[in-house]
């Protein structure tokens, strides 16, 4: 070791003596400084150390940047540990190829695609070369398109495995890589573990490669035009017939969308389509969305698109995030259309393509005694309970992530699956792909409108037929930010007092149970405990009296905690749904409030 390395990690020692490092990331600056794998990074490292850029260093060397319920995800920084950057994206690509080939036999391949965020395409043609340097063909999709068409590609080309470039709705400052099986959803147990245990033991990169070269030997298969074609197929298969007077407008939020949501909507008979011009444009800053965030869950970023369509007379109005696997969408609360508009939420939209799909599905004879829909714990009851009633079964014992759901499709077998949803506007009907799909749920959302429209009846209104079925139900998502390493033990005290220390009422409603999922146990507030036979992960749920409950989990993707607050009344006790609707919504202003002041007590 030279004497400039123990000078720096001296000043890094120092650093922690001082509180402005910690141990942990003081461990892996050594790493990245010292082992013959970070040489080409060094350098960096060692100027952060000696501007005394002790923050950065901290925020980008804290922990190892971890594989979370979409795959491994982060902000960009040149160098780091905790940051996606040439090193992490390629030890990410590396250990799948390494665990690709020690499990999979034959010839081996892996489908590879990217978004429009910064940096995306470099990436996937990284991934490409790291690929071929271990003999793994690769079938590439050679301009910006969506994430469940790499979830199809995989599973069109009988892919080993895929990789998918994207953040989803993150802010423009992270980037990401989504793994993929060859089922074509994303990594389940024992995958995603022993593929983290290959990446945290990659040595050098295999970057050799070149690769337009590979393109030209064929390694690498550009094969855009001829997976568009099967993709936009098997989505239109998907439709049901019915009205298609509708006019639209729809916003890609500057992301890939247009190249799946467009072609699905006009192979699907609707011709009355506008790409909202302001947001139409690829770019991964961006630019003309509130907040510089394209999340679709987020109800400002339908305003600009609403007063447009005022402006040109338009009935419903949609937005998918810059990976379109997620869609939002908005529509006018009465037949005026010059009048209110009202975004729906995730479960709300879940709800309504729930009873759609099943009722088309119903009239035309293909709902079986073995059908199913599958949501996941935390996507409102709604949709079990509209299950219910076409006499179709619910898998809803799952844990947050879509790639449970698409696992779920495998073990319980495709061919009955008839809907699949959750709560952060993910949706998927067909058996295609494994993956949430904007575009299919795009398509349906359409129809749906236009069904609606032809009944003289607004989306909303169907809203609310439904709730007066089923029940009132309100749903209310809180993220608590809990940023750095700092954050990431608080975040585990604060989950450690919900198991241990849970809040004995809520809203002014009793605790009735805690279902602990990491622990496998429901305990009651006397203390008595039983076995909870659930899937096991990070989270806890708290029952509360009359149908109404928390779940509290760790984000698997950011540095936050999640409580989602579930209200419900029941449809005998309605009498007056405005009365219910600001009942629940004062219900889930306490909650919020009371859940706050819990976690700051932490």
């Amino acid at each position: 070791m030279s004497s400039e390395v123990d000078s720096l990690l001296s000043q890094v020692q120092g650093a922690v003596a001082a509180e402005k490092v910690t141990a942990s990331a003081a461990e892996n600056i050594q790493i990245w400084l010292t082992q013959p794998r970070y040489a080409a990074y060094a350098s960096q490292v060692a100027d952060l150390i000696k501007d005394e850029k002790w923050q950065a260093l901290d925020d980008a060397f804290w922990t190892v940047i971890p594989f979370g319920t979409g795959g491994r995800r982060g902000r960009m920084n040149p160098v780091g540990s905790n940051a996606i950057n040439e090193r992490t994206i390629g030890e990410s690509a590396q250990g799948l190829a390494s665990y690709v080939k020690e499990t999979v036999e034959g010839p081996l391949s892996c489908g590879i695609a990217y978004d429009t965020r910064h940096r995306s395409r470099e990436f996937a043609e990284l991934c490409a070369r790291i690929m071929v340097a271990n003999g793994i063909k690769v079938y590439f999709l050679d301009d910006y398109r969506s994430t469940p068409e790499l979830s199809f590609l995989v599973r069109y080309k009988k892919c080993s495995c895929g990789i998918m470039v994207t953040a989803s709705h993150n802010p423009p400052s992270d980037n990401a890589v989504k793994v993929y099986w060859s089922t074509g959803g994303q990594v389940l147990p024992p995958h995603d573990k022993a593929i983290i245990d290959r990446v945290m033991n990659v040595e050098a990169l295999p970057l050799e490669v070149v690769f337009d070269e590979a393109v030209a030997k064929g390694d690498v298969e550009i094969c855009t035009a001829e997976v568009d074609s099967a993709f936009i197929d098997v989505v239109k298969a998907q439709k049901f017939a019915g009205p298609r007077d509708l006019k639209l407008i729809y916003s890609p939020l500057h992301g890939v969308g247009a190249s799946a949501v467009i072609p699905a909507l006009e192979a699907d008979g609707f011709t009355d389509i506008e790409v909202y011009g302001p947001h139409a444009e690829p770019d991964g800053d961006f630019p003309n969305v509130p907040g510089h965030v394209s999340n679709p869950e987020n109800p400002v970023v339908f305003d600009a698109i609403i007063d447009r369509a005022k402006q040109v007379g338009a009935e419903f109005v949609m937005a998918t995030d810059p990976d379109c696997d997620r869609v939002g969408c908005a529509a006018p609360v009465t037949s005026d259309l010059q009048g209110e508009w009202r975004t729906f939420n995730g479960n709300q939209i879940g709800a309504l393509l729930c009873d759609y799909v099943l009722s088309k599905k119903k009239a035309g004879g293909s709902v079986a005694a073995d059908s199913y829909v599958i949501k996941t714990l935390v996507t409102t009851e709604m949709v079990r309970r509209i299950a219910d009633s076409y006499g179709v079964k619910t898998h809803g014992n799952l844990l947050v992530g879509f790639k449970y759901i698409g696992g779920t499709m495998d073990e319980v077998g495709p061919d009955n699956f008839l809907f699949g949803c959750e709560e952060s506007h993910g949706y998927l009907v067909g058996q295609y792909a494994r993956d949430k799909d904007a575009a299919v749920a795009s398509m349906l959302l359409a129809e749906l409108a236009a069904d609606c429209k032809a009944n003289g009846q607004t989306l909303h209104e169907r809203l609310e037929s439904l709730w007066w079925q089923h029940g009132y139900h309100a749903e209310h998502l809180l993220n608590q930010k809990m940023e750095g390493s700092e954050g990431m033990a608080n975040m585990k005290k604060l989950m450690a007092k919900f198991r241990e220390q849970p809040p004995r009422s809520l809203a002014g409603l009793k605790l009735e149970r805690v279902r602990d999922y990491k622990n496998d146990v429901i305990v009651t507030p006397d203390g008595e405990k039983s076995p909870l036979g659930g899937p096991a992960g990070d989270m806890v749920i708290l029952d509360l009296e009359e149908g109404n409950y928390v779940a509290v989990r760790p984000s698997g993707t950011e540095p936050k905690v999640k409580f989602y607050m579930f209200t419900f009344v029941e449809p005998e006790q309605l009498s007056l749904l405005d009365m219910a609707k600001e009942a629940m919504a004062e219900r889930i202003a306490a909650l919020e409030s009371e859940l706050k002041a819990f976690a700051a007590a932490t």
